[in-house]
């Protein structure tokens, strides 16, 4: 007869700094398990002392009881835990499957460009959020105009981009991304995606996506030149407008579009914008965010509530005045707008609950 453990796996990670999301803890008998090379966290381990001790003779104890979930005491960051308790024998054969089935996954994303500058446990980690999804000859995988819900990677088979004349821009094959530019910059989808050959695509929703490129930087610095690449010819067009200084609405030309085109063009100027709410200004140098300011929030907490404006108008003025042409940046543009669009989607998800 096949004795049982406890299973305590992070299902949300606020900052914790010594875990991340997905890490398990694993309790035989009296032997707590941490996750592979991540060191002990003392406060952990009472918390988790704790929830045994409530749950010693309630349901969460048995085993065909429901999951149970809950928070850490905290520090710097919090997680949130689900705990559970499993037959050891199920659970091994399980955990070695899903261990050989991660691994054979890793490896074959190893050889697409998007996963390889990534650590083993970083492409792990990435799986476990990815659906494999096949679409037939001449179906439509995503829609110009509509909202940006997933990015898809390419395993096999391959897609056209289509223009609103119904020509085609390119194609995209094997290891290739598409869907990156709405998710990245809030925007609808700005071109529409047909199947030419059957095709397999790994697929990751916007939401997770955003809290991996928190976690992993060096998917963040890819994106970060995709975005460079895919804007490239806009960004020639806008260059030149911007020189002179532009002038538009926000329904036409969103907050995020607006910073990333500052920013991969490398701009130094001041973006003021007139809005519902009040005025704002936003100091880039080199397109480097050193300062904003939206009415009486300022630096980080107001570039991040100028993310969620959608009415308004903006104006850039090249140029810096010399008291800020030494100022120090705000922090990483890109981390910086991930962050800000992380928690648009942690709101919109709690307004929906």
């Amino acid at each position: 007869m096949s004795s049982s453990e406890d299973f305590f796996e992070i299902i949300e990670d606020n900052n914790c700094p010594l875990y991340e999301l997905g890490d398990q803890f694993k309790l035989s008998g009296i032997v707590l398990s941490f996750p592979k090379d991540k060191p002990t966290c003392i406060t952990l381990v009472g918390d988790i002392k704790e929830i045994l001790i409530l749950c010693k003779n309630d349901d969460a104890r048995r085993e065909n009881a429901p999951k149970y979930s809950f928070d850490c005491s905290g520090c710097t960051g919090t997680i949130w835990l689900e705990y559970r308790r499993e037959k050891r024998e199920a659970d091994e054969k399980a955990a070695k499957r899903e261990d050989s089935d991660l691994s054979s996954t890793a490896n074959l994303l190893r050889n697409f460009s998007i996963f390889q500058a990534l650590e083993e446990h970083h492409i792990k980690s990435l799986v476990a959020f990815l659906k494999l999804k096949e679409f037939g000859k001449g179906e439509t995988v995503i829609k110009k105009g509509e909202p940006g819900v997933n990015l898809f990677i390419i395993v096999s088979g391959k897609v056209e981009v289509v223009g609103d004349d119904g020509l085609t821009i390119t194609f995209l094959g094997k290891g290739e991304v598409f869907g990156e530019m709405s998710l990245l910059s809030g925007d609808p989808v700005g071109a529409t995606i047909k199947v030419v050959d059957t095709s397999k695509v790994l697929c990751i929703s916007g939401k997770d996506l955003r809290k991996m490129l928190l976690k992993i930087p060096s998917l963040q610095m890819y994106f970060t030149r995709l975005l460079a690449r895919r804007l490239a010819q806009t960004n020639i067009i806008r260059s030149e407008e911007f020189a002179s200084g532009m002038v538009g609405k926000l329904s036409e030309m969103p907050p995020t579009e607006i910073f990333q085109t500052l920013h991969q063009n490398q701009k130094s100027g001041i973006l003021s914008l007139q809005l519902p709410k009040g005025t704002a200004e936003v100091f880039f140098r080199e397109g480097g965010l050193i300062r904003a300011k939206y009415g009486r929030k300022e630096g980080t907490d107001a570039f991040f509530a100028l993310l969620r404006e959608g009415e308004g108008r903006f104006k850039f003025i090249p140029g810096l005045p010399p008291e800020e042409k030494e100022s120090p940046e705000l922090g990483d543009f890109m981390w910086l707008l991930m962050e800000g669009l992380n928690q648009i989607d942690e709101d919109e998800a709690t307004v929906k609950k």
